[in-house]
């Protein structure tokens, strides 16, 4: 299996319909996309045309997984919503199109998108993913990633919840930054009140 991967700055009408089909697949048997119930094309029109003018703008990267001419993967980094968090990105739409699957696709798109983001000056990359999907867990701690949080319940699919667990994987970063964490010093810092 020879799969190609494409960093798209623009979406023309097949490549709209193709990343439809895929994104659509995927929520129509249950995959954790963000749609339920599975998007329309206007939906999913509308991801693109957001996610590509993020891409314009530096703020995110968007790669489709491609195999014998049509797309069966997509997946994007999108840099964090404020100034404060221009070092941070979320994974999203990390998905293959379930004919495809058992291929790697996953594997191949987020390992792309990783060293992207790593290339571009993301520190941190973030992901979401629902409690349910064990593949999917896995897959991202074989790739370096780890939970850091879990929201019990609160994926709604219909009248059923799942957890969303929250992983993220440190890219590294520049050698003059300083690591404050929860310290009680720098900018902003308040003491304790009790």
């Amino acid at each position: 299996m020879d799969v190609e991967l494409r960093w798209p700055t623009a979406a023309d009408r097949q490549l709209r319909a193709d990343v439809h089909r895929v994104l659509h697949a995927v929520a129509e048997r249950g995959g954790a996309t963000g749609y339920a119930p599975p998007p329309g094309r206007a939906e999913t029109d509308a991801w693109l045309d957001t996610a590509l003018g993020l891409v314009e703008a530096g703020d995110a990267a968007l790669v489709l997984a491609v195999l014998d001419a049509r797309v069966v993967g997509t997946g994007m980094w999108r840099r964090g919503p404020k100034p404060v968090f221009t070092h941070y990105a979320d994974l999203e739409k990390v998905s293959a199109h379930p004919a495809a699957r058992g291929h790697g696709i996953g594997r191949l798109v987020t390992g792309a998108l990783v060293d992207d983001a790593r290339k571009a000056g993301i520190e941190t990359l973030a992901l979401a993913v629902r409690g349910n999907d064990h593949g999917a867990v896995e897959l991202y701690e074989r790739l370096g990633f780890r939970e850091w949080g879990r929201l019990p319940n609160v994926v709604e699919v219909g009248d059923e919840r799942y957890d969303d667990v929250r992983m993220c994987l440190e890219l590294g970063r520049q050698p003059q930054v300083v690591l404050r964490g929860s310290g009680a010093d720098g900018p902003g810092s308040s003491p304790r009140r009790g």
